[in-house]
């Protein structure tokens, strides 16, 4: 079935959503998307950034949809159009709905080892509008140790469950999960147990904010100041494919590799991501390439620099001699007749 977004016509497998649809077209016509997580199941439907508008219904219905629809949640239809970036109602959406997941996110991106990284900070750089209108204040949650190699910070959680969906699918039991309601809802382990599953660690990958970082990287530096590069190891209970994040010669982090949409593309162990902080652990395969504007690749070093080689005159900085002579003091013989005037 043929669908088009933003002018753009491409034929997809029936089931496929508007928001897969787009990322086969990818640029700018992309939905973002804080909570869909294309590696899990059940996710998508609740941040409702990925907003678009369905200007034809299909070929057989062309109706307009009269609501903006959740493009991670909504099917293709044979004939559909949809306007993503080339719709008004939908950037307006999405500044609304930044706005709202803004409204208890604190500042602490100066302090956050997510800055640089976070697909909020992302999302309200490119969506988010200048001014506060929200007057209360933000909540706020006691902390709460929920085991040693990972930090939950509840006070920056946008409750987009990826974390949630994630124990459930890759562990064998899950601790942790949503308690409360409404602006109560948290994340806990309910009865203040560690989350210890050797899979657990992938939690921190698929988080899009700050709430859960590794405890074993947390403040030693920045993710600009890193060099990433892909590696890999002979692992029993993962692929051993990894991001290792190096400052010199030390690996200070392993994460998951990640896509263009940063979403994991296999899930590594904690033994991996923890435990293996030597480059004798690793064979170091090359540098990770990232996208042109991330703060990430703003070194560009792996980019390839041709030699310059600059043509010119000896002693450039102190002029030509000619030119000295010119404007050279001792090049002036001082009378008395100049000094009386």
């Amino acid at each position: 079935m043929k669908v088009t977004i933003d002018g753009h016509e491409i034929e997809v497998e029936p089931g496929t959503s508007i928001l897969q649809a787009a990322r086969m077209i990818g640029g700018e016509s992309v939905p973002p998307a804080m909570c869909y997580y294309s590696k899990l199941e059940g996710t998508g439907g609740k941040c409702r950034a990925c907003l678009v508008e369905v200007s034809k219904g299909s070929e057989a219905d062309p109706r307009p949809m009269p609501k903006l629809m959740a493009s991670c949640k909504t099917g293709v239809m044979d004939g559909m159009e949809v306007k993503s970036i080339s719709s008004p109602r939908v950037l307006e959406a999405r500044k609304s709905v930044t706005e709202f997941l803004l409204i208890n996110h604190p500042l602490d991106c100066p302090v956050c080892d997510q800055a640089g990284e976070c697909d909020l900070q992302n999302l309200a750089f490119q969506h988010g509008k200048e001014q506060k209108r929200y007057q209360e204040e933000k909540r706020t949650f006691e902390p709460e140790n929920i085991g040693d190699n990972i930090q939950l910070h509840m006070n920056r959680c946008i409750l987009c469950y990826r974390c949630v969906k994630t124990a459930e699918q890759l562990t064998d039991e899950r601790v942790h999960g949503v308690c409360g309601r409404g602006e109560h809802a948290q994340i806990s382990t309910y009865i203040s147990a560690a989350i210890e599953n050797e899979f657990s660690g992938n939690m921190i990958d698929v988080c899009p904010v700050g709430a859960l970082t590794d405890k074993t990287f947390r403040f030693k530096s920045r993710v600009w100041f890193n060099k990433p590069y892909n590696a890999h190891r002979n692992c029993p209970t993962c692929s051993g494919k990894t991001t290792v994040w190096m400052f010199g010669d030390e690996i200070q982090r392993v994460t998951a590799r990640k896509d263009e949409f940063h979403e994991v593309e296999e899930f590594i162990c904690n033994s991996c991501r923890f435990d293996h902080k030597e480059t004798s652990d690793w064979v170091i395969e090359g540098p990770r390439k990232f996208e042109k504007f991330s703060v990430i690749n703003q070194n560009n070093y792996t980019k390839k620099l041709d030699h310059v080689v600059i043509k010119t005159e000896e002693h450039i900085l102190e002029g030509r001699e000619q030119d000295r002579k010119k404007i050279s003091m001792k090049a002036i013989p001082f009378t008395n007749e100049e000094s009386k005037e």
